[in-house]
């Protein structure tokens, strides 16, 4: 691959955060375009940071952006929102006008995380919107759509989340007892999520629709 520039959208996050570290030490990429809501502490000299609000200027700031591969890390809790309806803002709403945006100006690659169980026909809450944001970015057409699908993600965030310290505590166990076809189960770190992000934006064919499970992340 040639040199090229990725913006990534969600660099403040857990996965987000190693997503960026991998893009910044990887030479196939010449320069980084963060878009975010307040500057990073640590400049870099492939780094360019965009402010937004997010809001209805949206189209405004993304126009032009010249990048090849968009890197989409947005994601947050319904508890974390606030809402369902907050959730969804953010998981579907935010993700797709990211999406429609950088499509109509050319990109190559849409590198997004899902979720495991993602299906838009889901009882579960999560998992429905998961699946139908997963559906709309694919009737946008891309000319390469790579969806990750993790299962629960681990590392050190902010804020506290039961669920995923419990997560941390018996993951040995997890180990040991989810193998096989059950392996796409185990927790996964959020640290190999975001490298594999950018590994797999390097991989043959830059076409078509991708889907990479958990087990295949771990």
């Amino acid at each position: 691959m040639n040199t090229r520039k990725a913006l990534i959208v969600g660099s403040t996050g857990l996965t987000g955060g190693y997503c960026l570290q991998a893009l910044l030490d990887d030479p196939v990429y010449s320069e980084v375009i963060t878009l975010q809501r307040k500057p990073i502490i640590t400049p870099h000299s492939k780094l360019k940071e965009v402010i937004t609000a997010f809001d209805t200027t949206l189209e405004k700031t993304l126009s032009p952006m010249d990048a090849q591969d968009v890197f989409c890390c947005l994601g947050t809790t319904i508890k974390k929102a606030g809402s369902q309806e907050a959730f969804r803002e953010i998981d579907f709403s935010l993700v797709l006008r990211v999406a429609h945006i950088m499509r109509q100006q050319g990109v190559e690659q849409f590198i997004v995380i899902s979720a495991m169980g993602a299906d838009k026909e889901s009882k579960v809450f999560y998992s429905r919107i998961k699946g139908e944001m997963e559906e709309s970015l694919q009737r946008l057409n891309f000319p390469c759509l790579r969806i990750l699908r993790p299962s629960l993600l681990l590392g050190n965030r902010k804020e506290f989340r039961l669920a995923e310290r419990a997560a941390i505590v018996l993951n040995p166990l997890w180990k040991m007892l989810l193998i096989g076809s059950f392996k796409k189960y185990r927790p996964v770190e959020a640290e190999k999520v975001a490298r594999f992000m950018v590994k797999v934006a390097h991989q043959q064919p830059i076409s078509g629709v991708h889907v990479y499970e958990s087990d295949l992340i771990l």
